[in-house]
């Protein structure tokens, strides 16, 4: 769906900019929405809790569901996609009885104006409909945006998914009071598979097998169980030429998140159930497989999905972690925001990778100084000594391995 929303908006946007005139007097001097790209662990929580109530898996064709979801999430989720897909800032903001999405985009010229658009939904039963829209001060009849969304929607490729879920929805009612959006629909199975055909490019798929077939063949030449490096094993999937070598390198972060987080990834694409079976080692980083899982799906999520959700998913772990598990954990922590820098590192194809993977990759490139660091507090300690994550003590823990993660080569800020 990151695609789909990505085209439709950006379709959006380019239908203003060849306006011309109507471009220049859209421009405002004031951003409809102006908020940083966070992600809170809150909202990470809210999706499990949705997807848990409602599995595709156990759903059956034809099945009517009503379900309710937090206009949080659903801002939290706007806003992220804008982002990362338009680089602009969105929100979600419930009226009565309709809801607004609202984006806001910079522009790059002298003035530094800004391009703000708003679209109203009202609630209701049938499937959901724009019922006023505006880009900046100049209105737009909604009749003509969801034509023209229908037209983008096909000319990108995505006409039958986007056909298919505005079919899927037969009731759209808004609760502001308890902050909730009250969705009726119809499942439909092929939704799912549509889904996951869109999820990855068929270029993306190529290089995601090459990845899955060259970790296979490092794996086969250690026994079942046995303890490995993980920095050994991550060399050498990343060390790849080729004009797409950060498309590689993505692809083999991928492979390595999905496999240390413990998951087949023919959950990701089915048709993986026929790729080489991956043999089951323990990898470590400095000397610990949780270190090197919380690394390797960090850098994982923040090269495929960004670092505000790479950070929100480790903290949202280590806040679970500390009600019912092993606890909170700074070193866990410090291990997810190295991953997550190295992560956003290979997003960029950052050079300081390229002369890293010269030479023997050691634990110490990747991960700080983990031993000193606090560990299996129970969410009691946790409350006595820290209170929230906004306490001084907590963010001066916080502060002091961003510290540390600033004094390695791999990871120091560099000179604007």
């Amino acid at each position: 769906m990151t695609r789909l929303f990505a085209w439709l908006a950006g379709a959006l946007l380019l239908l203003v900019l060849a306006a011309g005139g109507l471009f220049l007097a859209a421009l405002e001097d004031k951003p409809l929405v102006e908020r940083s790209e966070n992600i809170s662990p809150a909202a990470i929580d809210q999706a499990r809790w949705l997807f848990h109530t409602n599995d595709p898996r156990r759903l059956q064709h034809g099945e009517a569901r009503r379900t309710a979801i937090p206009a949080t999430l659903l801002d939290e989720g706007i806003n992220t996609l804008a982002s990362r897909t338009l680089k602009a800032r969105g929100t979600f903001v419930l009226t009565g009885q309709a809801a607004e999405i609202r984006l806001t985009r910079r522009i790059p010229i002298p003035g530094t104006p800004f391009l703000n658009l708003k679209a109203s939904i009202r609630e209701g039963r049938g499937e959901p409909k724009i019922s006023a829209a505006a880009i900046g001060p100049i209105p737009i009849p909604p009749a003509v945006l969801e034509t023209f969304l229908n037209i983008a929607a096909s000319a990108g490729g995505y006409g039958q998914e986007w056909q298919l879920a505005r079919r899927a929805i037969h009731e759209l009612a808004f609760d502001p009071a308890r902050r909730l959006v009250i969705v009726g629909y119809v499942w439909e199975p092929s939704l799912l598979d549509r889904a996951r055909a869109i999820a990855f490019s068929p270029d993306e798929l190529v290089r995601i097998r090459s990845a899955h077939e060259s970790l296979a063949g490092l794996l086969d030449h250690h026994a079942p169980g046995r303890r490995i490096p993980l920095a050994g094993i991550l060399r050498a999937m990343l060390d790849v030429d080729g004009s797409d070598q950060r498309e590689n390198r993505r692809a083999a972060v991928l492979v390595l998140g999905v496999y240390l987080a413990e998951k087949n990834i023919a959950s990701l694409i089915p048709e993986a159930r026929t790729w080489p079976q991956l043999r089951p080692v323990a990898m470590m980083l400095a000397g610990r497989n949780d270190s090197a899982q919380h690394f390797a799906v960090s850098a994982m999520l923040a090269a495929w999905a960004g670092e505000p959700v790479a950070d929100a998913i480790g903290l949202y772990k280590e806040l679970a972690d500390a009600g019912h598990g092993s606890g909170f954990s700074f070193a866990d922590l410090a291990a997810d925001r190295a991953g997550t820098r190295f992560g956003e590192l290979l997003n960029r194809g950052d050079r300081r990778l390229d002369g890293l993977l010269k030479n023997d990759l050691h634990d110490r490139d990747l991960v700080p100084p983990l031993g000193d660091l606090p560990e299996s507090i129970n969410a009691v300690d946790f409350q006595r000594h820290f209170g929230s994550t906004s306490s001084p003590a907590y963010r001066h823990l916080t502060a002091e391995i961003e510290r540390r993660l600033d004094g390695m080569p791999l990871y120091r800020p560099q000179q604007p």
